[in-house]
């Protein structure tokens, strides 16, 4: 695969992953849950991939095994169960705590286990492991987007598998030298620049596709443990700790034991306009939604606006808005905000209308907004290009 060129010269994580979601999909090889974009792409041949972890000594001496619970690593999470490990698997996006541990019922038979290995066998048979829960994991499995043979990993962006795996690392879960396993296709297998990977990101020591083992012999160090002043790269460091309860301990540990735990939009000079925002959030959300778009929303309607308008805000003229049109019906709004974080163009607020296939990008100078419309101009998201312009009162006032 040759993933597009983006303006900086090179491919960025999103050219390349939506290279690898439309040659899956293109070429036949996605398998369900459909569409693949978004997602970590499920693909013809993931048992065949996932048995080969079988083959692998850090399997065999492994006693307790976290697989993430993406659909193409069914096969992994299978494999531990009948190899009579101890399987965790993360709960999803992390909401009700780190990990779930898998626990068959007495005697259970083949098909029983590969009940359990599904996301509803995760569910019915799964017990919450907290911070306390003493895990020692002696062999992570990651799923990817894509991923070179150096180890560089790409995932679907929007950061939880790096996460988990700093969590796991504060949490005294993971050491220094234990491995990570990703199992994708070997279209997926393609070149990553290094430059393109932040301090956060997990990298892989093996690599398993349906017809190779790949060991990378990465020296690129792991995560050592929860970066919180980029934590909020993740989301709003408030949307973030709202989201993820078990962070929010963490993170109390860790500023009781005098580490700093301090967020990269945490400031003590903006803590009463903090609480004065949230207070007035109900009606700023209401200022930010076009007329037209909140009567369209109230009568039930579908509406696509031919143009952009910007919102009405109070203090518009401290305020550029940036209109994203064009959305794709499929596209989430995590995609986005995956894309704007990594062209470093993240508004202070996002006012998401997917139902009429656009949004509005709020910035507090006109700097950043014009960046994130030269950056995002020309971006395809779920097989869409985006129209991304100034929203129209700000080009009216020049």
């Amino acid at each position: 695969l040759s993933p597009p060129l983006s303006p900086s010269g090179g491919p960025s994580k999103w050219d390349i992953r939506e290279q690898i979601w439309d040659h899956l999909e293109s070429s036949g090889l996605a398998e369900f849950p459909r569409p693949v974009h978004g997602r970590i792409p499920n693909f013809q041949g993931s048992l065949q991939a996932c048995g080969s972890i079988q083959e692998l000594g850090v399997f065999s001496r492994a006693r307790e095994v976290k697989v993430d619970p993406d659909k193409p690593l069914e096969g992994a999470r299978l494999a531990a169960l009948q190899a009579r490990k101890t399987l965790l698997v993360p709960t999803p996006r992390l909401r009700t705590g780190l990990f779930n541990r898998i626990v068959p019922p007495p005697g259970a038979t083949k098909e029983i286990l590969r009940r359990c290995a599904t996301s509803q066998g995760v569910r019915d048979y799964s017990v919450p492991v907290g911070l306390d829960g003493k895990a020692r994991v002696d062999l992570v499995v990651v799923g990817s987007v894509a991923v070179s043979e150096k180890g560089w990993r790409i995932g679907k962006g929007e950061g939880y598998a790096d996460m988990e795996y700093a969590m796991m690392v504060s949490m005294g879960a993971v050491q220094e030298d234990t491995p990570v396993v990703t199992i994708v296709h070997d279209c997926q297998v393609v070149d990553i620049a290094e430059e393109l990977l932040d301090d956060h990101d997990l990298t892989v020591d093996y690599i398993l596709t349906p017809t190779r083992i790949i060991k990378t012999n990465c020296k690129r160090p792991k995560p050592q443990g929860i970066i919180w002043h980029k934590a909020s790269s993740l989301c709003s460091h408030y949307e973030m700790l709202g989201k993820i309860p078990i962070l929010k301990t963490l993170r109390h540990r860790e500023k009781q034991m005098g580490k700093d735990v301090t967020l990269q939009d945490e400031h003590p000079h903006l803590a009463n306009s903090t609480r004065a925002a949230e207070s007035n959030k109900k009606e700023m959300a209401e200022n930010t939604q076009p007329q037209g778009a909140r009567g369209s929303a109230q009568m039930g309607q579908h509406h696509v606006e031919s143009g952009p308008v910007s919102p009405k805000l109070e203090g518009s003229d401290m305020i550029t808005t940036v209109y994203v049109g064009n959305i794709p019906p499929s596209l989430r709004v995590s995609e986005l905000k995956c894309a704007l974080r990594e062209f470093h163009v993240t508004p202070f607020r996002l006012n998401w209308q997917g139902a009429q296939h656009r949004a509005f990008l709020d910035y507090k100078d006109k700097v950043t907004a014009e960046r994130a419309v030269s950056s995002l101009k020309g971006l395809s998201l779920g097989g869409s290009t985006l129209r991304v312009e100034l929203a129209r009162n700000q080009r009216n006032k020049g």
